[in-house]
């Protein structure tokens, strides 16, 4: 039987032929997609995350530098801001009353008070600035309105207190440095803000340093007054164009010539008052080869005439404190001494017939005035025929008009030497045998065989004179009777030449307290030695300040009008100090080659110069020193009037005598000292 199937039917493959399993994906490879793509995501998660964190943390550090720097600036603008206040605040308290000046005896209308109390100015004005400024004040305002955000406080923090000072330089606690028209005082200063730009970012700064607050009178216009020459710290008539450098260093005191002054290169000049000269232009004095004309009879330079001062690249510039004033009107000379003789014998240098002072000078008193006005200490009248030699007096011994006999009545003592003889005087203190003893001056003078010893004693008002063997007792003193108050004041008159000037020894005082003297002579007047105040009036260095509590009317003045001033030094270290105004001037001094007449000189060498007071000549000499030092008496200018009794004066142009106009108020530039800030 054959069987057949209709549902299946097998193939056989051919031999040696496989066929093809179907592909199945292996388990090992399942959810990688998703894992890679769980990695990246995280990946980018984090890499976002980061870049937050970097951003916000750079917009935070910008934010904290951004009002680190806001708060800086604030700060910093309070600082501006208030020392600005504080330079108007102190400013703002001068006294404005028109002066001439604030010293006692100022010319009218002067004022006898400080123009600003320093240390309430210093208070006042700190206190107003912490008032001011006492909370957070804004910055945006006015032009600033749109500006950054930032307000300032001025407060005393951690580091840094707030205060405002008066730099002391006396009782007054000003800085000394002034004249009777002109005040300056110096305030040092600290100064501490805190800043605020945004939220409670804070930042702190401090600074300290110095403002100076200068006060100058001022007047409408000026005249000419009488003046003493003691109101020059140097002075010189003759200065011929290109006549020969002046000595370097520093020069105190106002200095004037009625010709130009000669500068060189030989050291540097600075002048701490004003300097005038009336020539319109200056001499710079180069070494030779510049090319320039010929210095006056000077070998070894060239000279240039005018108002700059530099030539070929070199360069000669004074300092000038107080303003250096070409053009200006000559100075008058005194034309004589006659005053100063007259001075002795009615103590006001005004002159008999008429002749009253200011109103020219008096005739020279003739033998016969001399006659009848003075005696020697045995009460016997200078000769009608002159005398050759002798110390005479006016006093009286009885008679017409002498209401007590043995009475002082004249301003000093007249010395006759008519070159036959050797007058020598020599200054020193004294006291008596009171309880407690008076100071005296004493004076004692030598012609030949001759010693008269004069005692001044102002307290007791009495005046001993001593010699040959003569004792005469006087009441009263020499008096200075020019002004409405009579004042202590001696002249001591020599008709003649003073062979030797000088106190006791070096260093030693000679010159006493309360007394005022002028020593003159009609020829040479050669200081031998030390003439020292007791108490200086002046520092003795380059500032050249008042000297506070030392001012007891003590005062020297050495003149002559017929000859020169000669210095000598007997002591082994060839030092000589004089404590003195000295002049040595004449309108007849006219200037010639040798410059010989009415000056200073020396005799022999000088090693070292010391002058307390002034200089004033007719013509520059030659002189022999190692180094000369002028330290001016402020009390000449800081003081109306005063000067050297009877010393000779001038017609000078006076700015604040008259139109007086409210002080001029300046102040400097604030000067940082330091400066320094940190976050709060």
């Amino acid at each position: 039987m054959t069987t057949k199937s209709s549902l299946f039917r097998i193939s056989i493959p051919r031999a040696g032929r496989l066929a093809p399993r179907p592909s199945r994906r292996s388990r090992n490879q399942s959810g990688m997609a998703l894992l890679t793509t769980l990695l990246l995501l995280i990946l980018v998660s984090v890499l976002g995350l980061a870049m937050a964190v970097t951003t916000n943390s750079d917009m935070m550090i910008n934010s904290y530098y951004g009002s680190y720097r806001g708060s800086f600036y604030a700060a910093d603008s309070g600082l501006n801001i208030a020392r600005a206040q504080l330079v108007n605040l102190l400013s703002a308290q001068v006294n404005l009353t028109p002066c001439t000046g604030w010293e006692t005896g100022a010319p009218a209308p002067g004022c006898t008070s400080a123009p600003l109390v320093g240390v309430s100015a210093a208070s006042s004005a700190l206190s107003s600035i912490k008032s001011n400024y006492g909370s957070f004040t804004s910055l945006n305002a006015g032009q600033a309105s749109n500006s950054w955000p930032g307000r300032f406080i001025v407060a005393d923090v951690t580091g840094c207190t707030n205060s405002v000072q008066v730099v002391s330089g006396g009782a007054t606690h000003q800085n000394a440095q002034l004249q009777n028209d002109q005040y300056s005082y110096t305030f040092s200063y600290t100064l501490c803000t805190v800043g605020r730009a945004q939220a409670v970012q804070q930042v702190a700064t401090k600074e300290t340093g110095s403002v100076i607050i200068n006060i100058q009178a001022q007047t409408a216009g000026s005249q000419q007054v009488i003046a003493s020459f003691a109101a020059f710290g140097g002075f010189i008539d003759h200065f011929s164009t290109c006549q020969g450098a002046l000595v370097a260093g520093t020069m105190t005191g106002p200095f004037f010539t009625n010709g130009s002054w000669n500068f060189g290169t030989g050291g540097s000049y600075i002048f701490t008052d004003p300097v005038g000269q009336a020539s319109a232009n200056a001499d710079y004095i180069f070494p030779s080869g510049f090319g320039a004309p010929s210095c006056s009879g000077v070998s070894g330079c060239d000279c240039k005439n005018a108002s700059s001062d530099t030539y070929n690249h070199q360069t000669i510039a004074p300092t000038f404190q107080a303003g250096f004033n070409r053009s200006q009107p000559v100075v008058a000379l005194p034309a004589n001494d006659f005053s100063q003789q007259w001075a002795v014998i009615d103590g006001k240098g005004c002159g008999e017939g008429g002749t009253t002072c200011g109103s020219g000078s008096p005739p020279a008193p003739t033998h016969a005035d001399l006659n009848a006005n003075l005696k020697n200490v045995s009460g016997t009248s200078y000769p009608v025929g002159g005398a050759t030699s002798g110390v005479y007096i006016p006093y009286c011994t009885g008679g017409a008009g002498c209401t007590t006999p043995n009475t002082f009545l004249g301003g000093g003592f007249y010395i006759e030497d008519n070159g036959s003889i050797a007058t020598n005087i020599q200054t020193s203190l004294g006291t008596d045998g009171a309880t407690p003893p008076n100071p005296t001056q004493i004076y004692t003078i030598t012609q030949g065989a001759t010693t008269t010893t004069i005692t001044l004693n102002i307290n007791a008002n009495t005046t001993k004179v001593v010699s040959g063997g003569n004792t005469l007792n006087l009441t009263g003193v020499p008096r200075n009777l020019t002004g409405s108050t009579p004042q202590e004041g001696a002249m001591i008159y020599v008709n003649g030449t003073i062979s030797s000037l000088s106190g006791p020894g070096q260093n030693t005082a000679s010159l006493q307290d309360y007394y005022a003297t002028t020593i003159a002579a009609n020829g040479n007047v050669n200081v031998t030695g030390d003439l020292i105040y007791k108490h200086e009036p002046v520092t003795l260095n380059n500032s050249d300040t008042l000297v506070s509590g030392n001012d007891f009317n003590q005062v020297l003045g050495i003149f002559t009008t017929n000859g020169d001033i000669v210095w000598s030094s007997s002591y082994a270290n060839k030092n000589l100090e004089i404590d003195a105004s000295m002049a040595a001037i004449n309108s007849s001094c006219t200037a010639g080659s040798s410059q010989s007449i009415c000056g200073f000189a020396t005799s022999g060498h000088v090693n070292t110069l010391t002058i307390v007071g002034g200089r004033i000549e007719s013509n520059a000499h030659s002189v022999n020193l190692n180094t000369s030092n002028t330290y001016f008496d402020r009390r000449f200018t800081s003081r109306a009037g005063f000067a050297p009794p009877w010393f000779p004066s001038t017609s000078l142009p006076q700015e604040d005598i008259v139109g007086a106009i409210a002080p001029l108020v300046t102040a400097t530039q604030p000067q940082r000292l330091t400066w320094v800030t940190w976050p709060q």
